[in-house]
């Protein structure tokens, strides 16, 4: 998540994608989000196994911050917020 093009970004694990979003983007969530009105979807990735989720979110938090960018911008070049697109790309 991010809260702008190039702005704060969050990395984070969730079982439902969509609930955990509408949390965040309606700051339901204090804390680090809330703060930094980080509430747009930038990326995500699906997995079926949730200890892989978990260690791919671990692996991810370790990279520098243009790693980040780089594979936000792979996959959504214009930074658009995914949410409401979230239902047809799940």
């Amino acid at each position: 998540m991010a809260s702008a093009r190039n702005g704060t970004l969050y990395i984070g694990f969730t079982s439902n994608l969509p609930q955990r979003v509408y949390e965040h983007k309606n700051h339901l969530l204090p804390g680090f989000t809330s703060r930094y009105n980080v509430n747009k979807l930038v990326y995500f990735e699906r997995f079926d196994d949730v200890n892989q989720a978990i260690r791919h979110e671990k692996r991810l938090k370790e990279w520098k911050r243009n790693w980040k960018k780089d594979l936000i911008e792979k996959f959504n070049p214009d930074w658009r917020d995914l949410y409401d697109d979230l239902n047809n790309l799940l």
